[in-house]
């Protein structure tokens, strides 16, 4: 439990003086009478109402008391802590290119890989992951983060168009390399999915796997497309039509990039393939990484007004009833 204005429990001070006041009222105030003999008193018995208004006092002083606490906005929260949890840094570098749209998936290559990564990100609670996407130039989509609601609303957000149509491997691997190497974790890994062939970008997919070895990131590559043709979306005069075309992915470039790093490459002709690969890179192995953790701060004056309430009302009614005063 926690106070937002801590300063206010100073007003509990007043409460002993004002105890100290009763005291000394209570104590000046006896009545007295006088009597011949006290033989006829000795049959009344003695009454509990005295002390019960030393009680309605009592409960007066307690609900100010909680009136006070509860000025002080009391709060209950879990302390902040840094907390050591097993995971791995994993950056996934997405190829939104318009080949992406091509329908040997479902709905089409890009929405199949966003579906299924989502699904891949759910299942490592613990692992900071990034995402990079790439077509003729590559941008961080999202840097490494353990909060993986917001990973998945910016994932919501890709669609091809973004940026300038082509295929830059080399610089969507250079990107995801650039936000690894600061990495303190012992594994640092790229996932990189395209369906195409380096055709954009200053930086060559060999140069980019090297800087890549040099910061000990390991690079698994997927290529994406069916075998033979596909039905990709060609523009015309009358709109978008889809066009069976010969698929094209190097593969060559792409195992090599997988063999410089130490990763491996992949091939997926259809969303279950592809399901299947991301679940054979969950396996990999995991390092200690560091995770603040914390909670939202809850209100918890409403029960302190609640019961002083309460109080204040049961004094009243005893004293209009009971304990009411003959005047």
């Amino acid at each position: 439990m926690t106070f937002h204005n801590p300063e206010l429990l100073f007003l509990l001070i007043i409460l002993i003086p004002y105890i100290i006041w009763y005291v000394l009222r209570n104590n000046q105030a006896e009545p007295t009478i006088q009597v011949s003999t006290v033989s006829g008193l000795k049959k009344a018995g003695n009454s509990i109402k005295p002390y019960l208004r030393h009680v309605l006092y009592g409960m007066r002083v307690l609900a100010i008391a909680l009136l006070i606490v509860a000025l002080a906005r009391p709060q209950s929260s879990k302390s902040w802590k840094d907390v050591s949890t097993e995971g791995i840094d994993i950056v996934l570098s997405l190829d939104i290119s318009s080949s992406m749209l091509a329908r040997d998936f479902n709905p089409n290559r890009l929405e199949a890989s966003k579906n299924i990564a989502m699904d891949f990100i759910s299942g490592r609670p613990n692992d900071r992951i990034g995402l990079v996407v790439f077509s003729a130039e590559s941008f961080t989509q999202c840097p490494l983060t353990t909060d993986h609601t917001v990973l998945k609303n910016l994932f919501e957000d890709i669609e091809s168009g973004m940026i300038e149509d082509g295929t830059a491997i080399g610089m969507g691997l250079a990107t995801s390399v650039n936000r690894l190497k600061e990495s303190d974790a012992k594994s640092k890994v790229v996932i990189l999915l395209t369906d195409g062939v380096n055709n954009r970008g200053s930086i060559a997919p060999a140069s980019a796997a090297e800087i890549a070895k040099t910061f000990d990131v390991r690079v698994y590559t997927i290529g994406v497309g069916s075998q033979g043709k596909a039905p990709y979306p060609v523009q015309t005069p009358y709109g978008v039509k889809y066009r069976n075309m010969e698929v094209e992915i190097d593969e060559e470039v792409l195992q090599n990039v997988a063999n410089t790093t130490g990763g491996k490459y992949f091939r997926a002709t259809n969303n279950q393939k592809l399901e299947s690969i991301y679940e054979e890179i969950d396996e990999m192995e995991k390092s200690k990484i560091e995770v603040k953790e914390y909670s939202e701060k809850s209100e918890e004056f409403f029960w302190f007004v609640t019961i002083a309430g309460i109080l204040l009302l049961l004094e009243l009614i005893l004293k209009l009833t009971v304990l009411r005063r003959i005047p």
